[in-house]
């Protein structure tokens, strides 16, 4: 039953999300324990009704709407597991050794490296195609970065000679960069915003065969800017017309991409949804406010997570991120004591 879950969701249509979603939440209900007391507290049941009876009418007709979003800050104070299991990689957020870190174990690595995979694919074509470079300076510093082992297998899977990870090499990098430019050869450079930042203010050049991708990253390494700052300052300086962006975190298994201006879209089986910052459980499939995340591949944590990103979620289903909250404990975490 969860081999064939795994194959439904990386063979999911659009069309088909909202009914497997249903599954997949049904899943989580009965086999974790922190989701289904979440649930339980909200009185929500394994049917997505209030209360405990089986025939109460769901709350609203989509049933997207009618999931409940764990707060993404239990993965900081809770072990999220569906079903029991030995993790075979724990991720873990960046931070300080004053905070506590987000802790994400996963089950089987090889649902993670599918899924990102077949992400790439799915927006950029084939990974042999391109040459991918990983300018992610502070991520290379830990050995429990999601993104780390995502641009790694991207790098070997792409079996090109210049592929690697560039630490603070710029000279060697822009070399790199420019012998591919004259081969034309089609090259992905992933890094951190304060590293893409810094390349592209000592290192002009014209880049035409590049995409170049920001990771989101500034951590106190220099000024916080806008993201059209970033985009601006990477634009002028790398030559290229837009900047690509990368969506992701520890606690999901999933990234939305964007090719520009900030717009993300997501693979067949995420979705990102909006809910009001002031009700958490008013949850809405476009407009403004905070944002929640059903990322299907989180088959064996919680798939479905109530971020602290603030944005806007377009009728269409890209959406943007426009910061974080102010105030990151959600409302309500406190009702949960395991």
């Amino acid at each position: 039953m969860q081999l064939n879950f795994i194959n439904k969701i990386f063979s999911l249509t659009h069309n088909g999300f909202d009914s497997l979603a249903t599954e997949v939440f049904q899943f989580q209900y009965q086999h974790n324990k922190v989701y289904a007391k979440w649930c339980n507290l909200l009185k929500v049941n394994s049917q997505l009704s209030i209360g405990k009876s089986e025939n109460t009418e769901p709350k609203t007709k989509n049933t997207e709407l009618n999931f409940p979003f764990l707060p993404i800050s239990f993965f900081k104070s809770h072990i999220i597991t569906t079903t029991l299991f030995e993790p075979q990689q724990i991720f873990e957020s960046s931070g300080t050794t004053q905070t506590i870190n987000s802790k994400h174990l996963v089950k089987d690595i090889a649902i993670y490296k599918q899924s990102f995979i077949k992400a790439f694919e799915h927006f950029y074509g084939n990974i042999n195609e391109w040459c991918i470079i990983g300018l992610l300076p502070s991520y290379l510093e830990r050995n429990n970065s999601s993104l780390v082992m995502m641009v790694d297998a991207l790098i070997k899977l792409s079996n090109h000679s210049d592929s690697g990870f560039y630490l603070n090499e710029f000279d060697k990098l822009a070399s790199t960069l420019q012998r591919l430019e004259v081969k034309q050869q089609k090259t992905l450079l992933i890094g951190v915003t304060f590293a893409l930042l810094d390349f592209a203010e000592n290192y002009p050049m014209q880049l035409q065969h590049t995409v170049v991708m920001e990771t989101g990253g500034m951590k106190g390494r220099r000024k916080e800017l806008t993201r059209a700052e970033v985009h601006a300052i990477i634009t002028n300086g790398l030559g290229v017309k837009k900047v690509h962006s990368e969506y992701g975190m520890t606690e999901l298994l999933s990234q939305a991409y964007s090719k520009g201006d900030g717009t993300f879209i997501c693979p067949p089986w995420m979705k990102v949804l909006v809910r009001d910052e002031e009700d958490s459980l008013s949850v809405k499939t476009s407009g403004k406010g905070v944002l929640n995340v059903i990322d299907l591949a989180n088959i064996y944590s919680c798939s479905f997570i109530a971020t602290e990103d603030v944005g806007v979620v377009h009728q269409d289903g890209s959406f943007e991120v426009w910061g974080r909250l102010d105030n990151s404990d959600i409302r309500g975490c406190s009702l949960l004591v395991v």
